[in-house]
């Protein structure tokens, strides 16, 4: 076994055992600020601080996430920004002429929330996982759980996560942990044990040695306030918890105290459900330098619209809206989009929209290309091909064509399932409204409209 991989020793299996499922959480690390250094590749190795509600050179707003560079200073999640700059002041102020100043060496670059960006990139992302796995629920942009049961196995699975992971560093450029578990809570205690960029693999003969030593605010569900409680009835880690009485814990913190418990002792018989209908399904490809010649990129085009077209099919999708993406160096998003008179299923419109839509780009250097279908809806009824498509379009000239105006992406609701009260809610990346828009955009032919979030 390779040496970054955690895994512990056989131990007591598991009493009344789990749903017999394989569960992966895959949870990117630092995600805000990993986008911004997608986009501004001098920021890799800085402290780096993305605020909601900030703008640069003004001290409003929060810390939405802070780099494991930035947390050395002491800056972390939902911060003010103020404090953030008294422990780590901006770059900016740094004045090698003014001794008043900041040392340079101990300053932080600050970004505003990008949400759009950062939906983009976590598209991608999630495209992979769902390519991966039979079943995914996205928690929020920048995490998720994967039931892989019938995907691989416990003597391979670590191979498996690992693949998961090589695949979003290579593709996407960010990275992310991995914890793999037999539920759902565990799963989640193993993504957080050996960030960043962790593999943490814990068996069902090893989960309750595993959970035993760890302190109780690791347990999933646990938060800073819970965790103060539990210390003041002199619990202080995940087996005083186990041993703890279940009917005391039940009286003290209601019906979760017993799920608080029962995670405790590796007891947690969740399954993995996913969040209900994508919005839309995507694929995309990066070349390994930028290519200019159009040729190997209308074939990247066709080869994905071939993909994009046969998962629809095969989740029994029609679609109203086919678009493409073009990512010209180093991460400039252009996007265009093409809404249809009516839902259908027709691999054959998709590559040919998908190739005129991208004629502009034909010319330009392009690192990454994509196509995506949108606007969907899940049917029985009788699905409309490319010549009942083309009758439409012939009729609906001489009107504006349709726009869905939907711009999200698969599942993108923004929405994070988060441990214990809000009060308690102290990991991964704040959500907030979009402070900017990183995406390069054009006035376009009618039919046809700029997407934000691919």
């Amino acid at each position: 076994m390779s040496d970054d991989v955690t895994r512990l020793p056989g131990a007591s299996p598991v009493e009344d055992g789990p749903p017999d499922q394989l569960v992966c959480h895959v949870d990117m690390d630092c995600f805000y600020a990993a986008c911004e250094r997608l986009r501004e590749p001098a920021l890799r190795g800085e402290p780096v601080v993305v605020g909601m509600g900030y703008e640069p050179g003004d001290d409003a707003g929060a810390v939405a996430t802070a780099s494991y560079e930035a947390r050395e200073f002491g800056v972390d999640s939902a911060m003010a920004i103020t404090t953030a700059l008294e422990r780590l002041p901006r770059r900016e102020d740094a004045d090698l002429e003014d001794p008043d100043a900041p040392d340079i060496d101990e300053t932080g670059l600050y970004r505003p929330v990008d949400l759009d960006h950062y939906q983009a990139v976590g598209a991608q992302v999630k495209e992979i996982l769902h390519e991966c796995a039979d079943v995914v629920r996205e928690v929020s942009i920048d995490e998720a759980y994967l039931d892989v049961t019938d995907r691989t196995n416990w003597e391979v699975v670590e191979g498996f996560a690992r693949h998961v992971k090589q695949r979003i560093a290579r593709e996407v450029g960010v990275a992310a942990s991995v914890g793999v578990a037999p539920t759902l809570s565990a799963a989640k205690v193993a993504s957080d044990h050996d960030k960043p960029d962790g593999l943490v693999v814990i068996t069902p003969d090893e989960l309750v040695e595993f959970l035993a030593p760890l302190d109780v605010e690791d347990v999933h569900g646990v938060g800073p306030v819970t965790a103060r409680k539990l210390r003041e009835e002199g619990i202080e880690t995940a087996g005083d918890l186990a041993d703890a009485d279940r009917d005391a814990l039940v009286d003290r913190f209601g019906e979760r105290g017993g799920e608080l418990h029962d995670r405790a002792r590796g007891r947690d018989y969740r399954e993995v459900t996913p969040r209900g209908d994508p919005k839309s399904f995507s694929r995309e490809s990066a070349f390994g330098s930028p290519v200019t010649d159009a040729e190997p990129k209308r074939e990247q085009v066709r080869t994905l619209a071939a993909a994009v077209a046969e998962r629809a099919q095969r989740e029994g999708a029609l679609y109203r809206t086919i678009g493409v993406k073009a990512v010209e160096p180093p991460f400039d998003v252009n996007t265009r989009e093409r809404s249809l008179p009516g839902p259908v299923d027709d691999p054959a419109l998709v590559e040919s929209a998908a190739l005129d839509l991208f004629a502009e780009f034909e010319d330009v250097a392009v690192r990454k290309v994509g196509v995506r279908v949108a606007n969907l809806s899940f049917t029985d009824r009788d699905q409309p091909s490319l010549a009942s498509f083309t009758a439409a379009q012939a009729a609906s000239e001489t009107e504006p064509a349709a726009t869905d105006g939907d711009d999200a992406s698969d599942d993108e609701d923004g929405a994070g399932e988060r441990d214990d009260a809000a009060v308690d809610a102290t990991d991964g990346d704040a959500s907030e409204s979009p402070a900017g828009d990183g995406h390069k955009t054009h006035t376009l032919p009618p039919g046809q409209t700029s997407l934000t979030d691919f």
